[in-house]
């Protein structure tokens, strides 16, 4: 078995090996597993982990509930080691980070759109995955996050099958705050944070978890997300804000609440109200306006598969990160071309992607390497990228995201109900 641990790391001029690993696959580069902890959260026990290291990093740092993918962005945990959250590239014996191979190859891997505008790859995804519900939370704007020298941080959801055998302890998440409510209940709240349960899921609605379906969630709404394992697509950014005091009996420390805003305004409680996008959060249309399902690209059912836009729509006119499941049926072989580059990760069966292994695995151990993550070249999407399915009885299906404004054909939200084929 092939390990993290039996790679040499390389830190600098990884562009030979790049464009080597790039040659020999058609435009790909095959990832490592990158796992996070959260000091305040409980595993959920679904990202095919090995029960004996969901503590890899140590009891202190929490339990490993999140792995990310093709992520350049740093997790902003406390005490975090100095790679934490950045996506690893393995090419032959030697690793080195996303984030390195896109500095110095820059457009080859992101394109030039996106490299000139944003210098980086801006966007990544993740499993999240927990026994219960998330802390009531929003996300900073970019101009919020500005104050504080980061990035604002919109995102998504879509809840695979796959990796939802079991809903957990609360499959259902709050969203924004039921209409008519006032920025002085939510102060009130602010206001009894020490008491106990601040009571702030007292103002808001919750909607039950489907998989197999999404959300759009733009910054500064509150959320609490509940507890399927959720496929996350959404920008480069770590900022938070968790406006919820205690859940499932646990603390929630006033650090949480305000570790992204100016240290000036920390028990500012009306600066911290006014944080929030005030009408996307009492919007009385809130699940019309937020709401995913699946939409197919095309009907190719007969030719044995399906390509399903399952995250889509723009937030305040801009189009930042949209995502596709592929499900390829058994035996089946197909090309697949994409306007950009993307992130991949298979979630089912077995077979190959541009002649490389591709599988999905039944158990991870922390410093393994597995077959089921690559990130894809625009230029290798452009051309297509050709998956078989080697599996008799299978199918093969594939979570692939894709950065800002590269997928101008992507339905607008609700479109799902205008889809005249599964």
């Amino acid at each position: 078995m092939k390990t993290v641990l039996s790679l040499k790391t390389v830190t600098s001029n990884v562009k030979p090996l790049v464009e080597d690993a790039l040659a020999k696959t058609g435009g790909l580069l095959k990832l490592a597993p990158c796992w996070v902890p959260r000091s305040f959260l409980q595993p959920g026990k679904r990202l095919k982990l090995h029960p004996d290291d969901l503590y890899a990093f140590g009891l202190n740092r929490g339990g490993i509930d999140e792995r990310w993918f093709a992520s350049t962005t740093p997790a902003a945990n406390e005490n975090r080691t100095e790679d934490e959250g950045l996506s690893y590239v393995v090419a032959g014996d030697t690793r080195f980070t996303l984030a390195q191979a896109v500095a110095e190859c820059g457009s080859v891997l992101i394109g030039k759109a996106i490299w000139d505008k944003y210098g980086k790859w801006p966007v990544y995804s993740k499993f999240f995955d927990n026994m219960g519900p998330i802390p009531h939370h929003m996300h900073q704007s970019k101009e919020q996050a500005a104050l504080v020298g980061q990035e604002g941080k919109p995102e998504s959801y879509y809840f695979p099958p796959q990796h939802n055998p079991v809903g957990n302890n609360f499959p259902y998440t709050f969203m924004g705050f039921e209409p008519g409510t006032t920025k002085a209940q939510v102060r009130k709240c602010l206001e009894n944070w020490n008491k106990g349960d601040n009571g702030i899921l007292d103002l808001s609605r919750a909607y039950r978890l489907k998989p197999g379906t999404g959300w759009l969630i733009p910054p500064c709404v509150l959320h609490a997300p509940g507890s399927l394992c959720t496929y996350e697509p959404q920008w480069g950014s770590d900022v938070f804000g968790m406006y919820q005091s205690l859940v499932e009996g646990r603390e929630v420390p006033w650090s949480l609440l305000v570790k992204d805003m100016p240290k000036d305004k920390h028990q500012d409680l009306d600066f911290i109200v006014d944080q929030l996008d005030w009408e996307g959060n009492v919007n009385p249309n809130f699940k019309d306006s937020h709401y995913l399902e699946p939409v197919p690209v095309a009907d190719t059912r007969s030719q044995g598969y399906v390509d399903r836009w399952i995250v889509y729509g723009r937030i305040k006119g801009e189009q930042l990160f949209t995502a596709k499941e592929l499900t390829v049926d058994p035996g089946v072989t197909v090309t697949v071309k994409d306007s950009g580059a993307y992130g991949l990760t298979c979630v089912q069966g077995l077979g190959t992607i541009n002649g490389q292994p591709l599988s999905s695995p039944k158990m991870i151990r922390f410093h393994e390497l597995t077959d089921d993550e690559y990130f894809c070249t625009e230029a290798g999407a452009q051309a297509g990228v050709t998956y078989q399915n080697t599996s008799a009885t299978e199918p093969l299906v594939v979570l692939r995201y894709f950065g800002p404004e590269v997928n101008p054909d992507a339905p607008e939200i609700g479109a799902y109900r205008k889809n005249t084929f599964a």
